[in-house]
């Protein structure tokens, strides 16, 4: 056993011998650090003089025995061994491979995340799509196997590999998703008043070819593609589409699918970008009505979207946006069990084309309503079972509510409005009244009465009612854009061509 003690002589000085053995062992020390160093650096040389890896997409799954396959390297093929240090049962076609300098696939990588973007076409067979890029050139590629399983459209976004002629990744697009929202509507017809007429027609128009499809066949009578409504803002365009989506559920014991699309939402500034959306939304449409299920598509402000091509409205988008449409209602793909319902303030914008037989087949005027209309559309609002203050009679209070709504005196003046002839008008309340504007007046008074019932009152009174009234009054004196006041008559559905606005002024009340 040795001893660490250190030598002295008689003197306390360090004896020489064990000078020389504590040198002895510092110098060992130093040469074996150095020594590690030195193999350290030899095998960064070695680590830096070792040739580039390459990267490879797997294009064929050849021979599991001799484990060989064929990659794709920047467009050229190349058929390859993969090394033990892959497990050959988790390859997949579309995968990324290392390969060493021998050309011998010795790891595999994460796919690249990022590329080139290519819409959806359509697909040739189960494995292959035609694709476009750049909305130009249309290319055939092979999805690869991590797409398996995921629900390819046309109008879909995928990040794809030209290289290889590989897809490899679903991009989604959440602005294009929003657009097709599959909504449930949640309205009737019961829930729609004022409109027993234009109702029946509309329902005999889209529920009889699906309900009875076997007698139209008999008679060879084409089903209707679709309607247009066009009216006022505020009449009941959308609420009427809705209920034609939850009626056909009801009838056909079948969820309908409603797709509500606003034009102006659908419109993009890149070229191409609107057309693909178009595609995308009648690609749901089909892919959703493929077992029988109803789906009604609602183009909700049509004539944004769809104007008369050579307009030179919107930088001339309808020039591709509206043959897109009519290639998708014309396609060789036939529309089953779809319906296409459009609405507009402005039917006179949208392209002829559209609208003709064949396509939009009904073109129903929803108006405004009438003193009677009103007052059946107030009893959907202004219902029996809310909850009115002591000795208010719901019925009675709904007459005099219409009864201030026609009133034609100062109070429910909004508008005093010049012609090119030098007329002048004054527009009434009753001038601009729509469901809308009953269903507003009613949940104004509501907040009313609830602030009120918080202070121990409880109950819809007509004070309430009234009040609403006067908001409703004000808050339409401040709607025409002025900048153009023909444009804004034409919404409203108060133009005279003969005599068109050149003027409108606000009434103020005091």
């Amino acid at each position: 056993m040795s001893d660490n003690r250190v030598s002295k002589n008689p003197s306390g000085q360090t004896s020489e011998p064990q000078r020389l053995e504590n040198q002895n062992t510092l110098l060992s020390s130093a040469l074996t650090q150095a020594q590690s160093e030195l193999k350290n650096l030899r095998k960064e040389i070695q680590r830096l003089q070792e040739p580039p890896l390459t990267h490879g997409t797997v294009v064929k799954l050849v021979d599991s025995a001799r484990r060989l396959v064929d990659v794709s390297v920047m467009g050229r093929r190349f058929r390859v061994t993969i090394g033990d240090t892959v497990a050959w049962g988790r390859l997949q076609l579309g995968d990324t491979v290392l390969l060493n300098d021998k050309m011998v696939g010795i790891g595999k990588e994460t796919a690249a995340d990022t590329g080139v973007s290519a819409v959806v076409l359509e697909h040739v067979d189960t494995d292959r799509i035609l694709v476009t890029v750049n909305n130009d050139s249309v290319r055939l590629l092979r999805l690869s196997d991590r797409l398996h399983g995921t629900r390819i459209r046309p109008g879909d976004t995928l990040l794809v590999d030209l290289h290889s002629g590989f897809a490899q990744e679903y991009l989604a697009r959440p602005e294009i998703e929003g657009l097709e929202l599959d909504d449930n509507p949640g309205v009737n017809w019961d829930q729609i008043g004022g409109l027993e007429s234009v109702l029946t027609l509309i329902r005999e128009t889209i529920e009889l070819p699906m309900t009875h499809p076997e007698l139209y066949e008999s008679y060879q009578l084409r089903p209707p593609k679709g309607i247009l409504l066009y009216g006022p803002p505020g009449v009941g365009k959308t609420m009427i589409a809705k209920a034609i989506a939850t009626s056909l559920s009801e009838m056909l014991g079948k969820k309908a699918h409603f797709l509500n699309i606003k034009g102006p939402e659908l419109l993009d500034k890149y070229v191409g970008e609107t057309e693909r959306r178009v595609r995308a939304v009648f690609s749901r449409a089909r892919e959703k009505s493929a077992n029988g299920v109803p789906v009604i598509v609602f183009f909700d402000e049509m004539e944004a979207l769809f104007r008369t091509r050579g307009t030179g409205v919107s930088s001339d988008v309808e020039t591709t946006v509206v043959p897109q449409l009519l290639a998708e209602i014309d396609g060789v793909e036939e529309l089953r069990n779809v319906v296409i319902v459009g609405a507009s303030n402005r039917e006179d914008l949208i392209d002829p084309a559209i609208v003709r037989p064949g396509r939009l087949d009904m073109h129903i005027r929803i108006p405004r309503p009438n003193r009677a209309a009103c007052t059946e559309i107030l009893g959907k609002y202004l219902r029996e079972d809310l909850p009115y203050a002591p000795g208010v009679n719901p019925a009675a209070l709904r007459d005099e509510v219409i009864d201030k709504v026609f009133t034609r005196d100062a109070a429910t003046a909004i508008l005093r409005v010049t012609r090119k002839s030098g007329k002048e008008e004054t527009w009434y309340l009753s001038d601009l009244v729509s469901g809308a504007m009953l269903a507003s007046i009613v949940e104004k008074a509501k907040a009313r009465a609830v602030q009120q019932a918080l202070r121990g009152e409880p109950g819809i009174r007509l004070e309430h009612l009234l009040a609403a009234i006067r908001d409703e009054t004000a808050a339409h004196q401040d709607l025409p854009g002025v900048s153009d006041p023909e444009e804004w008559a034409r919404i409203v559905g108060r133009s005279k061509r003969l005599d068109p606005i050149v003027d409108i002024t606000p009434i103020q009340q005091d």
